[in-house]
């Protein structure tokens, strides 16, 4: 072959290889990430820190969480030189800085409300971390979704028998209770990977989990505990004399649980061992708990519509207050926060209240304009967003149309945000902004 007549350079082929590859986040070099990282505000930035140690160290390398913390000074009225600050006293202030705009958003913020069909069956629960939602109901599969993309990353196939009672998940699993019997998906797989015999036990209603272990509530007064490693059912507490409603685990292995006669038993459950039992005054049967592991305080919603609040390190009620006419379905904080409580129930209204004394914060409902934004490839659906609207406490609830305050199932708190599922098979993002 004459050399003269020959090209340099890789064949064609690589280079349609080179064209068509995607390009990552990782071929991004520091200083294009901290370009693009200087457009977001202070909230956006702090979710990024949470992403990876490669974004959070890009970003304290860059001081501009700092440089935003300074320039709000003066609106904060901080007392602090951030520069000077030692790291844990600078990752408190953060939080606080954090939490305070997430405060001011929920009570007095612009309200924007997206929505989409979630499931063709209704939703009866909902669980939000780390940017995603889980959601399940009466169909035959959960789905995980990006809370700010609003699609759906991945689906989990329930076994054919039994409906869903219960879930949660963490970075690396999926844990559901399916009729009588706990199933476990990985979280980059469809199918579960293990499903433990049923008839272990009767009836439940609820279940907590903690990695290793998942506690089902029964309706014999019971809690099941199972290993999810051993992969066994390992022991059994009692905690009500009724049926188990709800249940709540604490950081410190205090099991939590309210029952259908109004009571909350605490247990211990390293060693099994009763701890206390507290009684609401209206002894309606509890519906929903949360538990607050900075502030050692547990929340609880009932059928009869008021909330209280107790004190687990005092075992003393803080308050307890009529916050809805109906059924509490979901009473939830973002973790860690002790600035607001959201409420919701078959009104449909999401309540938002102090938790310091039951107070209420401020009302929204939906705002009946609307437009669409985009269809969504993985479940066919599509998303519109509609206007949150707030109303007084002493508005007319019952006279708004229901189409403004569909019944809400279950609720989740994040930054800023309230997500609510409906039995109508929609899924909402309450977004709040200043």
């Amino acid at each position: 072959m004459d050399r003269s007549t020959s090209t340099a350079g890789p064949p064609p082929s690589n280079k349609r290889r080179n064209i068509l590859s995607p390009t990552r986040i990782q071929a991004l070099n520091d200083d294009i990430m901290c370009s693009v990282f200087s457009f977001l505000d202070l909230v956006h930035l702090i979710r990024c820190t949470a992403v990876c140690k490669s974004w959070s160290g890009v970003i304290d390398k860059s001081k501009l969480l700092q440089i935003l913390c300074c320039k709000q000074r003066g609106f904060l009225g901080g007392d602090f030189d951030l520069p000077t600050s030692s790291e844990r006293t600078w990752k408190s202030k953060l939080r606080d800085l954090a939490i305070s705009q997430h405060r001011s958003a929920l009570h007095t913020g612009h309200v924007d409300i997206y929505q989409w069909k979630g499931h063709s069956d209704g939703i009866d629960r909902c669980k939000m971390k780390m940017g995603l939602i889980l959601t399940g109901g009466s169909g035959k599969v959960l789905r995980l979704w990006s809370v700010e993309r609003y699609k759906c990353l991945a689906e989990y196939s329930l076994p054919q028998t039994g409906s869903l009672i219960d879930f949660n998940f963490d970075e690396s699993k999926v844990v559901g209770l399916v009729g009588n019997r706990i199933c476990l998906w990985r979280r980059n797989e469809r199918r579960s990977i293990f499903t433990s015999q049923s008839g272990q036990f009767p009836k439940s209603a609820c279940m907590c989990y903690v990695d290793p272990e998942a506690v089902v509530g029964c309706e014999d007064g019971r809690a099941r505990v199972f290993d999810m490693y051993g992969r066994k059912w390992s022991r059994i507490i009692k905690m009500h004399t009724g049926p188990i409603t709800c249940l709540s685990l604490s950081d410190d292995q205090l099991l939590i649980g309210g029952s259908s006669f109004g009571h909350i038993a605490l247990s211990d459950l390293s060693s099994d061992q009763q701890v206390a039992t507290l009684k609401t005054n209206d002894f309606a049967g509890l519906t929903t708990l949360c538990y607050n592991s900075r502030s050692h305080i547990v929340f609880s919603g009932s059928s009869s519509g008021r909330a209280s609040s107790w004190d687990l390190r005092m075992m003393k009620q803080l308050w307890e207050a009529r916050v809805s006419p109906n059924i509490i379905s979901s009473i939830q904080h973002m973790r860690d926060d002790i600035s607001i409580l959201a409420v919701g129930g078959i009104d449909g209204v999401v309540r938002l209240v102090d938790p310091q004394n039951g107070d209420f914060l401020s009302n929204c409902i939906i705002y009946e304009s609307s437009r669409k934004l985009n269809r969504l490839e993985t479940c066919n659906s599509i998303v519109t967003r509609k206007k949150g609207l707030r109303v007084s406490e002493d508005a007319r609830f019952d006279l708004m149309p229901r189409i403004s305050r569909p019944s809400i199932s279950c609720l989740a708190v994040g930054m800023q945000k309230v997500v609510t599922t409906h039995a109508d098979g929609y899924i909402r993002v309450w977004k709040f902004s200043k």
